[in-house]
């Protein structure tokens, strides 16, 4: 009896410590699950919003800081109804209906709910209010470019909510309408696009006042080429010219007024550190830092077992702490998408040496920082091997990319890493670009303006040119078409000294038709008659012959000195001298001794007309340089003056028209 009851009593003893067991872990286990269990994504964001209708993630500092609350708040009350708007960053894993959902169904509250992202509305669901929201949708996708911004997404957005039901059906429809092949032109401008507007402002800054001056000067010389002489005094075309450069200068910044390349307003440190600081603070309560405004990639299981992990690598020879950070790195975020740079910010806050291991829920990359261990660093960051720290393609088509199996094969790795004799610590990474400075346009007189500048000069050059050459083509072809003598008092400073074969044709057939063609009475015998009949003499009274090859230059040029005297005395000039100089200059004003060679000394009486007269006196020795030359066919078509080149009537000019005439009949025999 005895030894029965010694042996029930050690069956009891056996169920009471069963029991006190079986109880302990029914009260740890669910109180550990729950301290590590993390808050779901729908739940944390009802919590935001039931302390604020608006939450601006701290992730998108360089896209939209925390600061635009106010503005996001300002306008949502422009709707009418309650709003909650959330601002988070796109996630490619997330449904933004089901997420607002589950946020509505958390926080309890009827009303209008916004889903930004960092450029635009991207999901908004009315509960329990009659509001326009997949209009308003609508309106703010089709009607604004990609670039417009999230908070200018979110004033299209509310402005249509505003309008009502009809006309915000109306108008996306007309939105959807217009902009169904094309998208609205961009509201913000690149760095290159900067760089070209500088190229085309130094360009116009040169070439715009040079063309000026150069198209300015070359009308001058043909307007006193045809007399009209100078119109205005000297100092306007400069002063054109400098205004016009002036102009450009001040209206260059004016059109050109860009100064950043996006709607994001530069952030302040505070928003810059605060996702640091919420993710070091979460660390130093919990080696595993998940995400909460990120979808939950690991479930309670793996969250337990990498716990496990990391307690057991601490403990391990040559172990120590790990840190795991399950945040995601995007372009926008403090870090500009830097795992590396964000890890070292987040172990300078933290102040505790450690692997850190960035895991990120967006894209699955998984990154490994030592700062502190005796762990061979350059391992982790050459042998790692891709399928822990890209993952493969299950891991790509897996809506948490396999965090939990590639962390937990993460861990293996690193308790077979080899031990070093030192602790480890990563360099100092490259920092991120300025966020004041990041979407900051370059001045508009900088980059490309100074080589615009050189173009300007050479394209006004070559425009010049271009228009000279044009004006010139066009005025030969007319000349051509309708011939036409040149004015009188041009003569001399357009015709040659040593005149073409065709030249001469040309202007012998051109002065005598339009003399001819003066004649209004056939039976006026005037003096101009006389100078008709002469020059007809010399061609045996067919005009044609004077554009016929081969007739005597001498000859072309005394009809042409006859038909231009001709033109002269029917307009009532009775000047019987032509510059002696060279005939084809026009009428003499007076008579001079002029040098005829460049050699010796010799000279002669000779009638002179204005030009000539005034480089005998002022530069006598330039007198033999324009005297008519014509060829000599004794010499070998040298050419001569041509008193020297023939002895026929155009020897007989110096002496006068009317001798010139004489000259003609007697040589022709007529009396």
């Amino acid at each position: 009896m005895a030894a029965w009851d010694s042996d029930r009593l050690r069956v009891l003893r056996l169920l009471l410590a069963l029991c006190a067991v079986t109880a302990f872990f029914a009260t740890a286990t669910p109180a550990r699950a729950a301290e590590t269990t993390p808050v779901t994504q729908a739940a944390y964001l009802a919590d935001r919003l039931r302390e604020n209708p608006v939450h601006v993630t701290d992730q998108l500092p360089r896209e939209i800081s925390r600061s635009t609350a106010p503005d996001f708040a300002r306008l949502a009350k422009k709707t009418g109804v309650p709003t909650y708007v959330l601002v988070l960053p796109s996630q490619s894993s997330t449904d933004g209906r089901q997420l607002l959902g589950a946020v509505h169904d958390r926080l309890g509250r009827d009303g209008l709910y916004v889903l930004v992202d960092d450029s635009a509305v991207a999901e908004a669901t009315a509960y329990g209010v009659r509001v326009p929201a997949e209009a308003a949708s609508t309106v703010a996708m089709y009607e604004l470019p990609y670039d417009a911004g999230p908070l200018r997404s979110f004033e299209r957005f509310v402005d249509v909510i505003a309008q009502g039901g009809e006309k915000a059906t109306a108008r996306a429809e007309a939105a959807r309408e217009t902009y169904r092949d094309d998208e609205p032109a961009e509201m913000y401008i690149g760095p290159s696009d900067r760089r070209n507007q500088s190229f085309v402002t130094g360009i116009l800054l040169t070439g715009v006042p040079l063309l000026i001056l150069l198209v300015a000067g070359y009308a001058g010389r043909r307007r006193r080429r045809s007399g009209a002489g100078r119109r205005f005094p000297r100092w306007v075309v400069p002063g054109a010219a400098v205004v016009t450069a002036a102009a450009i200068a001040l209206t260059a910044p004016v059109v050109f007024d860009q100064t950043r390349s996006s709607a994001a307003e530069p952030p302040t440190p505070a928003d810059l550190s605060a996702r640091v600081d919420r993710v070091a603070a979460g660390l130093k309560k919990d080696p595993v830092y998940a995400d909460p405004e990120s979808p939950r990639v690991l479930d309670s299981r793996q969250l337990d077992r990498l716990h496990d992990r990391i307690r057991d690598f601490r403990r391990s020879d040559g172990g120590g702490p790990v840190y795991v950070s399950l945040v995601p790195q995007t372009p926008a975020s403090e870090s500009a998408g830097d795992s590396w740079l964000f890890a070292a910010a987040v172990h300078a806050e933290s102040h505790q040496d450690g692997l850190y291991i960035v895991a990120d829920p967006d894209d699955g990359t998984i990154d490994v920082y030592n700062y502190g261990l005796r762990i061979d660093s350059d391992r982790l960051s050459l042998d790692l091997p891709d399928a822990v720290t890209f993952g493969d393609s299950k891991a790509d088509e897996a809506d948490d990319h396999l965090l939990g199996e590639r962390l937990d094969t993460l861990m293996t790795f690193l308790d077979k890493a080899p031990r070093t004799d030192r602790p480890g610590f990563e360099s100092t990474p490259a920092a991120a670009p300025k966020a004041d400075e990041e979407y900051a346009l370059p001045p508009l007189f900088a980059t490309d303006f100074w080589p615009g500048l050189f173009v300007g000069a050479f394209a006004a050059l070559l425009l010049s040119g271009v228009m000279a050459g044009t004006t010139w083509i066009a005025g030969r072809l007319l000349r051509r078409r309708d011939p036409a003598p040149e004015p009188t008092h041009l003569l001399p400073f357009t015709a040659p000294t040593e005149p073409s074969a065709s030249y001469l044709r040309r202007t012998a057939y051109t002065e005598l038709t339009t003399l001819t063609g003066e004649f209004t009475d056939p039976d006026d015998r005037t003096r101009a008659w006389d100078h008709l009949d002469a020059a007809m003499l010399l061609i045996d009274g067919d005009p044609d012959r004077a554009r016929a090859a081969g007739t005597d230059p001498a000859t072309l040029v005394a009809v042409i000195v006859l038909a231009r005297a001709g033109r002269a005395a029917l307009a009532g000039d009775t000047d019987d001298l032509c510059c002696g100089i060279n005939p084809l200059h026009g009428p003499a004003v007076t008579r001079h001794h002029v040098r005829v060679s460049a050699q010796g000394n010799s000279r002669r009486m000779l009638p002179v007309c204005e030009p000539c007269r005034d480089t005998a006196i002022a530069e006598p020795g330039g007198i033999p340089g324009r005297l008519l030359k014509l060829p000599d066919p004794s010499l070998g078509n040298s050419r001569v003056p041509y008193y020297d080149a023939t002895d026929g009537p155009l020897t007989a000019v110096p002496h006068g028209i009317a001798r010139l005439i004489d000259k003609v009949r007697e040589t022709a025999g007529v009396h």
